[in-house]
């Protein structure tokens, strides 16, 4: 017999980033594999779900200086608070500490059931890009450790993100769960990228980069903007793919036409439809990734399930598991060691062997990490039987 699960997030589709892609993962694989399993997140104005699990909405507004992001105010949403009251969950797992965790909480205060609450990102940054003031963003992140005290169990997605939220003051024990993709190995990776090459007017032998995540500061893209117009200085020949949306996006266009890059950077907008996304990743010769600011991008996995190597920076939450000239590249946080170490690739490296090994080590489907998430999930959820018995 399956169990009751709710996945609480700020963020859903169609705002595509990685927690957006985790919680829709886990609650398909546990209405496929494990029982019922609600995503409950803030209404997004003129959007339809259509997913095969129910998706439960609350009345939000928008996030100053973060768009398109929302959160909201479910107290006020009398339609909402009694269908949640209705549904008999076994279990809650808050991805965000803010009003979709929030609930999370409540729920499994007053029913007295289990919550799970992952950290999936750095909230400083996050605090600190839309306050622009130390103290309170510091004052912010107190809060957010306070949520993360108050839950039963705290899941982060690799050792070095347990380690930031460590930095933040949270001194509770922390499990290691990986993320995952959903995306499949490809059975012609070239005739992939020939989809691409005919919708883009690439050609064939062009060499081609790939950027992919939300177009805002946090995610260091003044500085790869930089390296690209370095590798052209260089000499370099290539095209540069960047596929998104965020609030950067137009200063980033003018960036790029200020550097006289238009002729070599695309700008795809978000892409919505998986399989050109992944299509993407099986043109590109390489991804080009250079946050310091993610804790371990599905981008990387999604990469790596198309045997599409990552160029990381050195010492990012990221790069866990990347060795140099292994299985990826890295390089130092600056324009030119990105731009050097593209160009040492590139004449030095037999990519594809990079990008076979990458597939081989950091690649895994969401369907076998549910799998364990579901087992956890079950232990939690017997050994909470047992106590209240």
């Amino acid at each position: 017999m399956g169990i009751i699960t709710g996945q609480f997030n700020e963020a859903f589709t169609p705002i595509m980033d990685g927690v957006t892609n985790v919680v829709r993962n886990y609650a398909l694989w546990l209405n496929r594999k494990y029982g019922v399993s609600y995503v409950i997140t803030p209404h997004f104005p003129k959007y339809t779900d259509r997913e095969e699990f129910e998706v439960i909405r609350y009345h939000s507004f928008s996030v100053p200086m973060r768009p398109p992001y929302r959160t909201g105010v479910p107290a006020f949403d009398i339609q909402f608070m009694r269908r949640i009251r209705n549904i008999p969950f076994d279990i809650v797992h808050a991805h965000s500490p803010f009003s979709a965790g929030r609930i999370a909480m409540s729920i499994a205060h007053k029913r007295g059931i289990p919550i799970v609450a992952s950290f999936h990102s750095k909230y400083y940054d996050d605090l600190l890009e839309s306050l622009k003031f130390e103290g309170a963003a510091r004052i912010g992140v107190s809060v957010i450790v306070d949520f993360y005290n108050q839950a039963d169990f705290v899941w982060t997605v690799n050792n070095s993100t347990a380690g930031t939220l460590r930095e933040y003051g949270y001194k509770g024990p922390i499990e290691i769960v990986n993320n995952g993709t959903e995306f499949e190995t490809p059975t012609d990776r070239k005739a992939e990228g020939r989809k691409v090459n005919e919708r883009l007017s690439l050609r064939p032998d062009e060499l081609v980069f790939l950027y992919v995540g939300q177009l805002v500061w946090q995610k260091n893209l003044k500085t790869l903007i930089h390296a690209l117009a370095l590798l052209r200085d260089m000499g370099m020949d290539y095209k540069m793919l960047i596929a998104g949306m965020g609030y950067a996006a137009e200063d980033l266009e003018r960036m790029v036409k200020d550097l006289q890059l238009t002729d070599r950077v695309i700008f795809l907008g978000a892409v919505y439809d998986r399989d050109f996304l992944r299509s993407l990743f099986c043109r590109a010769d390489l991804l080009l990734f250079p946050s310091v600011y993610d804790n371990a991008s599905i981008v990387v996995q999604e990469a790596a399930s198309q045997k599409c190597p990552p160029l990381l920076i050195r010492g990012s939450n990221t790069a866990e598991g990347v060795i140099d000239g292994l299985n990826g590249l890295l390089c130092e946080n600056s324009p030119e060691s990105i731009a050097g170490k593209i160009h040492e690739a590139v004449r030095m490296y037999d990519l594809s062997k990079i990008g076979d090994k990458a597939h081989e080590t950091l690649y895994r489907n969401w369907e076998s990490i549910v799998d364990e998430v579901y087992g956890r999930y079950k232990e939690i959820v017997n050994a909470y039987k047992r106590i209240r018995a």
